[in-house]
């Protein structure tokens, strides 16, 4: 599993970033406090918290393409 931080800074990001997600086979989670969901669900991350930074868990150990798109939502 690999991870890093990410920031949605507005919902109008979301469907973006899942378009994104969705290209890759390996699952993708994200977590928020005790939340986890499916980094691929609309829904799902609209339940979130967006005002915070948000853990993503990529269940691969070779996420740099994922990490290479997802670049503009990844806090440095």
């Amino acid at each position: 599993m690999t991870t890093t931080t990410i920031q949605l800074k507005s919902f109008a990001d979301v469907p973006n970033f899942v378009a994104t997600i969705t290209k890759f086979a390996f699952d993708i989670d994200l977590v928020s406090g005790r939340y986890i969901v499916d980094a691929k669900s609309i829904m799902g991350i609209y339940s979130l918290d967006l005002n915070h930074p948000i853990e993503l868990r990529a269940h691969t150990e070779d996420a740099e393409e994922l990490f290479a798109q997802i670049a503009q939502y990844i806090v440095k």
